[in-house]
């Protein structure tokens, strides 16, 4: 697709994922979840941030060559995943575009076992951008957004098979929550060698942040993550893949050393904090899957 035509459809996009998140993997009513918001931001409040462990390995010391150079290197096929299930009646057409079949989610991981395709985690593909370091002979990453229960279980039954991996960028306002992933099933996936990366607290547009929202949206959430892996946590996803130049030297004060968008053009000065992925609808196929992955990875 044109990058304006994605442009185009954003604000739609937008207003189905907000209706979709609040719905992750359950048929509640709207409200509900937003009551769940409060409660969990009420939780923010009254439960300390854990301290840092100054033990955990972090990439921050890693050298960033210049821009020219991170972009001449060849993009990595990224792919972005929602909800695993099936459709239902009360799905909006833009809710579906967040939506991957689990027979569907099945035959496109299928495909990139059999078609050659080694699944990488971010730490990989920051080294390649950053040092250069070589990946498998044909790298794809499968990032999963938000923390739906249902992720877990297809890694389990879909992914473990193929010996596939994927990160998940988790927001964590959801955890513990009904129909989102629980502490112990985060610690399970970081445990199997799987990544957990962030999503903010509550999934709000990051262009509009200011003063304290840095720490409830980024250092707060980071810190719970990383309580729960023992891992450092660097790597972000941004909300509805909204980004702004602004944004990204607070995002490194915060301790995050690269950032997923969508598919819009990397920034020219900072490609390490505007890499791009595409969001995998569940009307592709396995070879349509392969083709949209050739065709969206070229150029900048």
């Amino acid at each position: 697709m044109k990058i304006q035509f994605l442009l185009s459809l954003r604000p739609a996009l937008i207003a189905g994922f907000s209706l979709l998140l609040l719905n992750c993997s359950n048929n509640k009513p709207e409200g509900a979840a937003k009551v769940a918001i409060q409660n969990a931001e009420s939780s923010l409040v009254n439960n300390p941030t854990p301290s840092n462990n100054e033990a955990i390995a972090s990439l921050s010391s890693l050298k960033v060559p210049d821009a020219v150079t991170v972009l001449s290197r060849p993009q990595i096929p990224v792919l972005c995943y929602h909800q695993v299930r099936d459709y239902r009646p009360s799905d909006s057409r833009s809710a579906r575009d967040y939506i991957v079949p689990p027979a569907v989610f099945k035959e496109q991981m299928k495909i990139l076992a059999d078609s050659g395709y080694t699944t990488i985690l971010p730490e990989q593909h920051y080294r390649y951008l950053v040092n250069g370091e070589t990946l498998p002979a044909k790298p794809v990453m499968i990032s999963f957004d938000d923390g739906c229960d249902e992720q877990f279980q297809v890694t389990e039954e879909v992914l473990k098979p193929l010996n596939q991996k994927a990160v998940f960028f988790i927001m964590t306002v959801a955890i513990n929550r009904p129909n989102f992933m629980s502490e112990e099933q985060i610690r399970k996936l970081s445990d199997d060698g799987h990544a957990i990366a962030l999503h903010t607290w509550d999934h709000n547009n990051v262009k509009k942040y200011s003063g304290e929202d840095w720490d409830k949206q980024v250092a707060k959430p980071r810190k719970r993550l990383e309580s729960i892996t023992g891992k450092p946590v660097e790597f972000f996803a941004y909300p509805f893949g909204l980004w702004s130049p602004q944004i990204i030297q607070p995002l490194k004060d915060k301790g995050m050393v690269a950032s997923y968008q969508l598919s819009t053009a990397r920034d020219s000065t900072d490609p390490i904090h505007t890499i791009r992925r595409i969001i995998v609808p569940g009307n592709w196929d396995g070879p349509q899957l392969l083709k949209r992955m050739a065709g969206s990875f070229t150029g900048k």
